[in-house]
């Protein structure tokens, strides 16, 4: 029988998985460590959850940057991309991709009524960072914070490359302290991102998405929270309706906008108690 630690470290032997912070994998591994049956099904158990919190999102295409080219340094990565824009990157990731022809139009509703400097935290971003462009007349100090690691290093060689003022963290948003810590830290208006997340929070940890609020909210000048409101590819429209944290943001906080736009709806708020 294996030790926790070594289940832990045969989940990460996938390449997948082998940037991921601990926290998510022991969080998903949580769901099956008390369950009657072998190592062997709570690894691959424990993988497929993960598989359907993060994969869900993930171009193979973006990850093999690395892994397909072999690329082991930020020259290697630099050739490879040197002919490739941000819209061939935002287009690879399925998330990012059904934004793609909107962003303008989206940021120019999320931050609307703000002062030109701005900071954004954005938890849970994918690559979301090579949307720094479509910001447009805002200065934008932008962190995104990730778990899959590969999409980090994406993003900051990315930064890098155009010396944008943009940093990409690989950070859990299970470590609730240090996501509140990096959101204090920021000076001037702070704008928290949560674009298509809660509901992966909601596969790992049942209602850990209210506490979570509960705690940034009060921390940022604004929030946005998105959600898919139909299906990837099919584009048939879900029957789920997430009342219960719906029910929860608008009890609890100022709603400024709720609109959709191309499959995914946004909710713009901010702390009544401000």
């Amino acid at each position: 029988m294996l030790s926790k630690q070594e289940i832990l470290n045969k989940i990460k032997e996938k390449k997948e998985f082998s940037q991921l912070p601990e926290k998510d994998v022991e969080t998903a591994f949580s769901h099956f460590e008390k369950r009657q049956t072998t190592d062997e099904d709570k690894v691959k158990l424990t993988r497929d959850l993960l598989r359907k919190v993060f994969s869900v999102f993930t171009s193979s295409k973006i990850l093999s940057l690395k892994n397909k080219e072999e690329i082991s340094s930020e020259k290697r990565y630099l050739r490879t991309l040197k002919n490739r824009s941000e819209e061939w990157i935002l287009r690879k990731h399925i998330s990012t991709r059904e934004r793609i022809d909107y962003y303008e139009e989206i940021y120019k509703r999320i931050l609307k009524d703000l002062n030109k400097k701005i900071n954004i935290i954005d938890l849970g971003a994918g690559i979301n960072g090579f949307s720094y462009k479509y910001f447009k007349k805002f200065e934008v100090k932008y962190i995104g914070v990730e778990a899959i690691g590969q999409l980090v290093e994406l993003m900051n060689f990315y930064f890098k490359r155009k010396k944008l003022n943009g940093e990409a963290i690989h950070l859990s948003l299970f470590e609730l302290e240090k996501i509140k810590s990096l959101i204090k830290k920021q000076k001037g208006q702070k704008i928290i991102f949560l674009f298509k997340t809660l509901d992966s929070l909601e596969m790992l940890q049942r209602d850990y998405s209210t506490k979570f609020l509960e705690e940034i909210v009060p921390l940022s000048d604004r929030v946005i929270v998105s959600f898919a409101t139909r299906s990837i590819g099919k584009r048939e429209r879900f029957k789920i309706k997430r009342n219960w944290i719906l029910k929860f943001i608008k009890d609890n906080f100022k709603i400024l906008n709720d609109f959709e736009i191309e499959g995914e709806r946004y909710l713009v708020f901010e702390n009544e108690k401000k």
